[in-house]
């Protein structure tokens, strides 16, 4: 028996949709995990799974180890401060640091909303591994930079290329997997990236050994070999990297071998409309990508990565100097214990995108994430003794990393259409960006090494999102009953349901 075409399928599906009948499939092939019966053949379902192992390894492998170099080259700021750097460009001069750590951001926020369109245009393959060497470039540049400004400017213009990734990654995951597999892929991609937060504190201790190495600094060489690793990544880049699913049954820009052929194209793009109920992969635009900005979701969700990433980067920039100054741990301690706490979070992270994807929910998980954050931020900021301090910056970050793929898949399952997904990738990468330079604003050079004030201010931003999402409880459930009680055509895609 010859398998359904897309649009028969979506017709069968309408015409339940008469019967208040809902059968719409959601198969996820890799994991299994459906919510209806399955529209495969035992032939296509092998299929789908062999196609999506790879996906795995080429897509999420290599935008998990860029991610990785990604997080490294922006964190290595805080290590080589601690390592000399901060005395010999005077940084601890008034803001001085706070504004190095915080432009970083302002470029980051001018390159994320026209990437997706350039992904799209350019192609994936040739515009992420592109940024990647460039910014492993500017990275170099950072060690032999003699002033703060020089810095200043190098900082900016790393904004600008690394921008350009998290937005094209997050667009990417989302239109090659199913919403109810895009979490753990998502958290895969991330966990990596996190946890080289706290690798990046290990590298920098055995880099920083090479002090006086050719007449250079030991921070120095922080960036220039960090640098180096950067740009050998983005060359592997070139070839490994994956097209958008539209895109992979033809050669890549730089002429390369197509991923799939025209009919395993054909069955990712079937199980794809099955997942979403969209009939085309529209191309995004400008102008559609606009017309996707009426929808409150957009904004939203950007503003959940804004409130979350003021305390993730916090912890990114800060945690050393806290650790060294607040906890007076030795400058070799403090750089080594930046790793355990990230280390644990990784795991974590893992954790909650495997329960969030078996019970199809996020919010609940995303509230309970905001509390340990709270619990654990307020004992290292409040508690006289150090060890438990230190125990408060474990659960601190776990807290906060965790929300981090959790804001992304809860966005991913609740946003239909392709421009509308580029849009709100860009966005969200927006609101991280300025999550940013408000870390680096209300981190003031006077409140040191506690930090107190910033704190608090990263605490309320945690009640905040908790009432956020708390509220989409309520508007989610009640729009998902109207549409079970009266047929109603959520985001006008048959069968969809918001996911709380």
């Amino acid at each position: 028996m010859e398998p359904k075409s897309s649009q028969e399928l979506i017709e069968d599906v309408s015409s339940n949709v008469e019967r208040k009948d809902y059968p719409l499939v959601i198969d996820n092939g890799v994991d299994g995990a459906q919510t209806g019966p399955s529209t495969f053949s035992a032939v296509e379902e092998k299929q789908i799974r062999r196609i999506m192992r790879k996906v795995d390894a080429r897509l999420v492998g290599m935008l998990a180890c860029l991610y990785m170099w990604a997080f490294i080259d922006r964190s290595a700021l805080a290590n080589a401060n601690i390592a000399g750097m901060s005395h010999d460009l005077e940084l601890n001069v008034s803001n001085r640091y706070s504004v190095v750590a915080m432009i970083f951001f302002v470029g980051y926020i001018l390159i994320d909303l026209p990437t997706n369109y350039l992904v799209s245009k350019v192609g994936a393959t040739l515009w992420i591994p592109s940024i990647v060497c460039l910014w492993g470039v500017i990275t170099i540049g950072q060690g032999f930079v003699h002033s703060w400004g020089a810095l200043l400017a190098c900082r900016f213009l790393l904004g600008l290329c690394e921008g350009g990734l998290i937005p094209s990654a997050i667009y990417l995951i989302g239109e090659w997997y199913t919403r109810y597999e895009a979490h753990a892929r998502i958290a895969a991609f991330y966990v990596i990236g996190i946890t080289a937060t706290g690798l990046s504190g290990l590298l920098a201790y055995g880099i920083e050994k090479m002090e006086g190495t050719a007449g250079i600094a030991g921070w120095s060489w922080i960036f220039i070999i960090e640098g180096i690793a950067t740009c050998a990544c983005g060359l592997v880049a070139y070839v490994v990297l994956l097209e958008l699913p539209d895109k992979s049954t033809t050669r890549t820009i730089l002429r390369l071998p197509a991923f799939l052929t025209e009919s395993e194209g054909a069955l990712i793009k079937r199980r794809l409309e099955n997942d979403r109920g969209e009939l085309e992969m529209t191309t995004p635009t400008w102008k559609s990508m606009l017309k996707s900005a009426a929808d409150w979701k957009v904004w939203e969700f950007s503003l959940y990565v804004l409130l979350n990433n003021t305390a993730l980067y916090a912890f990114s920039y800060f945690l050393p100097i806290i650790l060294h100054q607040g906890l007076h741990y030795s400058t070799a301690k403090a750089q080594l214990f930046t790793f355990p706490p990230y280390a644990v979070a990784a795991v974590w992270i893992m954790f909650v995108a495997w329960l969030c994807d078996k019970f199809h929910l996020r919010g609940p998980f995303m509230i309970f994430n905001c509390c340990l954050y709270t619990i654990g931020t307020s004992l290292m900021a409040f508690h006289d003794n150090v060890h438990v301090r230190y125990g408060g910056v474990f659960l601190g970050v776990i807290g906060i990393a965790g929300n981090v793929p959790s804001n992304f898949a809860y966005a991913h399952n609740n946003i239909v259409g392709r421009p509308k997904r580029a849009l709100c990738a860009a966005l969200m990468t927006i609101g991280g960006a300025v999550g940013g330079i408000i870390s680096g604003n209300i981190f003031q050079a006077q409140d040191a090494p506690v930090y107190r004030t910033g704190i608090i201010i990263c605490l309320v931003f945690q009640g905040l999102n908790v009432v956020l999402i708390a509220k989409n409880f309520l508007i989610f459930g009640m729009r998902n009953r109207q549409a079970e009680k009266s047929g109603l055509l959520l985001e006008g895609s048959v069968g969809f349901r918001y996911t709380y």
